[in-house]
């Protein structure tokens, strides 16, 4: 049965049959239950279906093109279509929850005004639902949100409060004014309006492609989209798998799974800063474990790599959170090695800081698996890098780093191309090995990518009983000096790299020499500055490149 909507002129929402038959929606829950399409759905459900179906969202929202990708598909061998929410006019579906929820409010709720918290595409969103509703708006960002988001908040309309490092700290102030000003909160995931403003996404795609689809492939942050999703498409077409795509670093919705109920992450990854949370919505929660087949999570590398493929079919450049989607996709279809199937990815949006493509351009070649990176051990004599190029063939070099150190070995930091294929990485460091060389792969390896490849200096002159440790820093005026002021003199700094990626927040490597026993000050210190840290002084590629030794 081909299903679409209507809305009546009464606001009923009715479904639209193959046989043009008009059926209110209760109807057709009997319908599906009877023809025994699946195992009927909660009766919630019922109430989801719904909302979606009522959703206002093209008061403001487009429908956004379900485009074809030639090349994604010529390379994965199946057929892939993107679903250009980047497209949106605040480049981002977030547009479409925030304003069906702020159009549902009632007069007296809307003549408070509208507040949320958030730092950037919710943001957008919000203001521009308020502006176009003629609606008060204040939104709460962080001091750490770029000035090009700040401003395109404004832009539309809204008032800013910038307060804290940190969405949560954004949140938590956030709803200190919802008391004070009776301003009503408008979430930007965990709520049935903004779920079935997501939920129209779905609508549009099985709309837009009613011939077989073997997946959608949707990125999680708080869950609202994901959510949405699932529960219309395992409504109106059961047989679709739905896979919600997530950071490894930032898995709320895999683990709550995992755990059978929400958790809170301790700390979560920053660069798809658009799905940085660290507990999935219960209403989220609550659908998608019904309704979510599978969760896949993907890298830094591979979401970079991802960001290239939707530029090399789309010549648009998508943030990290919009090219989730695609990266979750190539890994389900290198895991399954499936062929010849419909499969279709969220590019859930396209704001991205301009400062930011350097650091995705550096990490694609290796999300690709087109760059190896490793430390190599040759012997200090002349001839030693001639050999090692001619080990290589007629593979190119990318990257050489090496300063002299030790009379007997040179140990060198070297990039080099590779087939696209993971399998050619291990094959190249057993090859080197037999060939005698002394390798550790460093491709993997977060500090290598981030700070040693970059950093100059080579190894101390001598042993300096310091401990390094990576902290994530907050990118606003004055942070540097806080920091240093915290510490007070009470450590002496014998390493430190920072390089600005364009984010909210910066990464930093830092050594301290300190003793053993001192260490648990120093993070307490960090602990009351609200830093993430990790100590690094057993990582080998500080070890190998940075680390000190006596001579």
């Amino acid at each position: 049965m081909e299903i679409g909507f209507e809305m009546r002129h009464d606001g009923e929402a009715v479904i639209v049959c193959d046989n043009n038959r008009l059926m209110p929606i209760s109807q057709l829950f009997l319908d599906y239950r009877g023809q025994g399409r699946g195992t009927m759905p909660e009766p919630g459900m019922h109430q989801t279906i719904e909302k979606i179906l009522r959703a206002r969202v093209y008061e403001v929202a487009e429908e956004t093109p379900l485009d074809f990708a030639p090349m994604l598909s010529d390379r994965l061998q199946n057929r892939v279509y993107l679903k250009r929410e980047d497209l949106q006019s605040v480049f981002s579906f977030k547009l479409r929850g925030a304003y069906n929820k702020i159009a549902s409010l009632s007069a007296e709720q809307t003549a408070n005004g509208v507040i949320a918290a958030s730092a950037g595409n919710h943001a957008q969103g919000v203001a521009l639902a308020a502006k176009k509703l003629g609606i008060k708006a204040l939104i709460v960002m962080p001091k750490t949100t770029p000035e090009i988001k700040v401003k395109s908040v404004k832009a539309r309309g809204a008032k800013i409060v910038l307060h804290g490092d940190s969405y949560d700290d954004a949140y938590a102030h956030a709803q200190e004014l919802v008391a004070t000003k009776g301003m009503t909160f408008i979430h930007p995931y965990d709520d049935p309006e903004v779920i079935a403003g997501q939920g129209t996404v779905a609508m549009e795609i099985l709309r837009q492609h009613n011939a077989d689809i073997h997946a959608i492939f949707v990125p999680v942050g708080g869950g609202g989209l994901v959510a949405g999703i699932a529960a219309y498409v395992k409504f109106v077409r059961p047989e679709i798998k739905v896979i919600a795509v997530e950071p490894d670093d930032a898995d709320c919705l895999n683990q709550a799974l995992m755990a059978g109920k929400r958790v809170v992450l301790e700390q979560v990854g920053l660069f798809a800063d658009g799905v940085a949370v660290k507990q999935v919505g219960a209403e989220p929660f609550r659908l998608a474990k019904q309704y979510v087949d599978q969760v896949i999570t993907v890298s830094t590398d591979e979401i970079c790599a991802a960001i290239k493929d939707i530029f090399d079919d789309t010549r648009s450049v998508a943030e990290p959170a919009g090219a989730l989607a695609v990266a979750g996709m190539k890994k389900y279809v290198d895991q399954l090695g499936i062929v010849q199937q419909t499969l279709i990815a969220i590019d859930s949006g396209a704001n991205i800081n301009f400062d930011r493509l350097r650091y995705v351009a550096e990490r694609t070649q290796v999300g690709e698996h087109r760059e190896i990176l490793l430390a190599v051990a040759i012997p200090e004599v002349p001839g030693s890098f001639m050999k090692f190029c001619k080990m290589l063939g007629k593979r190119s070099i990318t990257e050489f780093n090496y300063r002299y150190f030790d009379s007997r070995m040179a140990q060198v930091f070297v990039g080099i191309s590779s087939s696209g294929v993971e399998s050619d990485r291990e094959q190249w460091v057993e090859h080197l090995i037999t060939e005698g060389f002394a390798v550790t792969d460093m491709t993997g390896n977060e500090l290598a990518k981030d700070h040693i490849r970059h950093m100059v200096g080579g190894h101390a002159p001598c042993e300096l009983n310091e401990k390094v440790y990576s902290l994530q820093f907050p990118e606003r005026p004055g942070a540097l000096l806080k920091f240093l002021t915290a510490l007070g003199g009470q450590w002496n700094i014998s390493l430190f790299h920072y390089r600005n990626h364009g984010a909210a927040f910066g990464k930093v490597l830092i050594g301290l020499q300190i003793a053993e026993a001192e260490c648990e000050a120093f993070e307490q210190c960090m602990n009351a500055l609200g830093l993430a840290y990790q100590q690094e002084t057993d990582n080998p590629a500080y070890r190998l490149f940075a680390g000190g030794a006596s001579r």
